[in-house]
Order: structure tokens, then sequence, then C-alpha cells
């Protein structure tokens, strides 16, 4: 959007680009921000656009917002001052979906403020803890959060069946398919044959252009928006505090590997935008922005927050290091968050149209994953971490009933995907010698 480089985070360029470049930041995440309360409120059975889900939909939005400022603005030793966005995290959508099915919401929303709160204390001794996770370990997790939730976003582009208020057999009609499949091609067009905001933003025009089509077929329902207000009511602990032990280790569990993320974004930005290493100081206050920015939203309703990669894809390609263009783009989140007729819009999208997007955007985490493995040496050591990690992860995802003995919250640990690779993975790299030995071809 301009050719100005400021690699200085503290620095800020005309309020004419500074805006401009805030609202890019928003777009490049919008749709990745909200996905995830829409798929927990599902699996916690909330009806479908109604005022729990409408809620949750404007927690995302607000607590994105604030958990920005507390990275960009920062409070004493929290936030890396670095133009870092923050969003709410796939990384805990397996986890959270399975508590939330099975306990409720109020377990869920708790384990999620206990659990931001030990990932606030991690920003103490991060990288000391660094050495468990490796990219071997980490690109394993995030390729197995991607494949875990590719079927969610089948389920949603084919129509999302009777469990989500739609009919059972209108599931996998060529109306369903046709706006999931019209919000695939416009934003693959839009990223690959475009530059700038339209590139960045090719998912959030995807999503409008399948909402435009399910209107024009009759599929699209404005009653909400309607009734929704102009300003939110913000509740403290709106499905109570009902603390469990399984449900606070599994979020916290997850938590450790998302602030391992966020020191690789946070490295990453400080590369990006000024060509030099993050420094300590930057990277304990990104992960204390992270389990501060989860535990706030956790008591409203929000769900966890991290910091989102492709916003670091946007400070190089535009080389604006300035943290006060992210600080913009999360006051227009913050924004957002307080209208509940924008929460109302969101809900109001049939589910084929959300499935157009979260294939691709689900494909891509897996990407992700695989391209973090494509750093590690393939030996057979490391080979056979990522044969059997997958093998019990999504192998037990696939067949929960080979654990159902096991009691609740376990089984919702072993059945989650993402908590077996990860223990399987880390387990696996800190016992097994290590091989220099390539396989044989």
């Amino acid at each position: 959007m301009t050719d100005m480089t400021y690699s200085d985070p503290n620095t800020t360029p005309p309020i004419t680009q500074a805006v401009p470049l805030g609202l890019q930041h928003v777009l490049a995440m919008f749709a990745s921000n909200v996905t995830p309360s829409i798929i927990v409120a599902g699996a916690a059975g909330l009806a479908f656009g109604g005022p729990e889900q409408i809620y949750l939909i404007q927690m995302a939005m607000l607590f994105a917002g604030v958990a920005t400022l507390f990275q960009t603005v920062g409070i004493g030793p929290v936030g890396a001052r670095l133009p870092i966005m923050q969003g709410t995290s796939f990384a805990f959508v397996g986890v959270l979906a399975g508590i939330a099915a099975t306990m409720g919401l109020g377990v869920a929303l708790t384990a999620c403020i206990i659990g931001g709160v030990v990932h606030f204390i991690l920003g103490a001794f991060i990288d000391k803890l660094r050495f468990l996770f490796p990219p071997l370990v980490i690109g394993l997790v995030i390729l197995a959060i991607g494949l875990y939730l590719i079927p969610v976003a089948i389920k949603y582009a084919a129509g999302g069946a009777a469990d989500f208020q739609m009919a059972a057999e209108s599931f996998g009609s060529l109306m369903h398919w046709s706006v999931a499949l019209t919000v695939i091609i416009v934003s693959l067009v839009l990223k690959f044959f475009t530059k700038g905001a339209l590139s960045n933003a090719a998912i959030l025009i995807g999503l409008l252009a399948g909402y435009a089509l399910a209107w024009v077929l009759g599929m699209v329902s404005f009653g909400a928006v309607a009734g929704a207000s102009w300003i939110t009511s913000i509740q403290a602990l709106p499905y109570g505090f009902e603390f469990n032990l399984g449900a606070v280790i599994a979020v916290t569990l997850v938590s450790i590997v998302s602030a391992i993320e966020t020191v690789g974004d946070a490295s990453a930005t400080a590369k990006a935008g000024a060509q030099r290493e993050a420094t300590d100081q930057e990277i304990a206050g990104a992960t204390y922005a992270d389990g501060l920015g989860t535990a706030v939203a956790g008591v409203f309703g929000g769900l966890p927050n991290t910091s989102f990669s492709q916003n670091v894809g946007i400070v190089g390609m535009t080389g604006i290091m300035s943290r006060h263009v992210v600080t913009i783009a999360g006051l227009i989140m913050i924004v957002c968050g307080l209208v509940p007729k924008v929460g109302a819009v969101i809900a109001s999208m049939p589910l084929p149209v959300l499935g157009g997007g979260v294939i691709v955007m689900f494909g891509m985490v897996a990407s992700a994953g695989l391209n973090m493995l494509t750093e590690v040496n393939m030996t057979r050591r490391n080979m056979v971490i990522i044969a059997v990690s997958l093998a019990f992860g999504l192998g037990l995802n696939l067949v929960p009933t080979a654990v159902q003995y096991l009691p609740g919250v376990v089984k919702v640990l072993a059945t989650s995907a993402v908590a077996p690779t990860a223990l399987m993975a880390i387990v696996l790299n800190l016992v097994l010698p290590e091989d220099d030995v390539a396989p044989a071809h």
C-alpha cells in the first residue's frame, strides 16, 4: 500500500496511511477470529444465529482488540510493543469443543481463565521451555489441528445437518455446495491474482460473495439482525465459574503450545519488519500479553487469544513495523465487538458460507504445520515420531469408542486429536535417541 518503510515500532505513518493499514490487518484476520467461537458455540448446543452465539461472536471481536492493545501498547512488562495482531486461537478449538459438548461452556470458559493465568506465568520462563517444542513437535501439533478441523469444515459446507438446525435431507445438496464453492473460488482468485488489501482480505471477500449468493437463494434470515441492539451488554462469567481439573489441564497444555507459537510470531515480526532478532524482553512481553488477553477474555465469554501469523506476513509485505498501526486495528476490533448488530450479521451467515471459508482456513492451518515440518531433517527417528504421534492423535479422534472406558475429561483429551498428538510427540522426542540416518528410498 505504500513504499515508505518504518522499521522502528515506535514510528507512525501519516494518519491517511495508518488507518487503511490498520484496516488491512483487520481484514486479514477477521474471518479466522470469529470462526472458533461459532464452532465451540455449535458444539455446546447453542442455537445457530441465536443471542448466545451472537454474544460469543461479539466477545471474540472485542477481546481480540483488547488483547492486541495489551500487545502493542503494553502495561508494564506486558506486551511486546511490536505490531502483533491478536485473535481467537484455532489451537484450542478441538479441546474446547469437546469440553463444551460434554461438560458445558461454564467448564470450558473457566478452564480458559485458569489456562490464561498459567499462560501469563509462562512469560517469566518461556525460554526454558522451548527445548520441549522444536519444529518437529510444533509442526506436528499444528498439522493435527488442521487435520482435526477439516471434517468440521466439510460438514459446514454441506449444510451442517440436523444438529445445527438444518434439515437433514438437505445436507450435501447442490445449493449448499454451490454457495461453499463460490466462497472458495472467489477467495482463491483474489488471493493469487490480486495484490495488497484485496489479496490479504481474500477469504473475507469470498465469504461476502458466498453470503450474497445465499441471500439470493433465500438462505439468509435477517430477523436476529433487526432484533439486535446497537450497544453490547458485557457480562462477567456469563456461564458461571465451574472448575474441572481435567479441563484445566487440557487447556493449559494447549496454552503452552500457543505460547511457543507466539514466541515464533514475535521473532518473525522483528525479523520481517526490522531485520533483527526479537529481544528477550519482547518475547516475554508477548507471552504475558497472550496469557492476560486469554484470561480476561475468558471472564467475559471470549475464547483464548494468540498472535496471528497472517498479520506477520502483512508487516513483511508492507515494510511497516509501526506498532501504532496495529493499535488502530485493535481499536477497530473493539468497536466491532461493542456493536451487537455486527455479531448478528455474522451469525446470520448460513453454514455453507462459513464452510467454504473454513475449508480454506483449516487447510491452511494443516499446510502451516507441514511447512514447519519441512525444517525437520527426515531421519528414521523423526519419521517414526511423526507416524506414531499422528496415528494416535487422529486415530483416537476417528474411533472414539476405542477409549470409551476412560473417565470423562480424559476421554475428551484422548479423542481431541491435538492433545494426544502433542503428548506423544513431546515424549518420543525426549526419549528416542538421535538418528542421523536418512530413510532409504
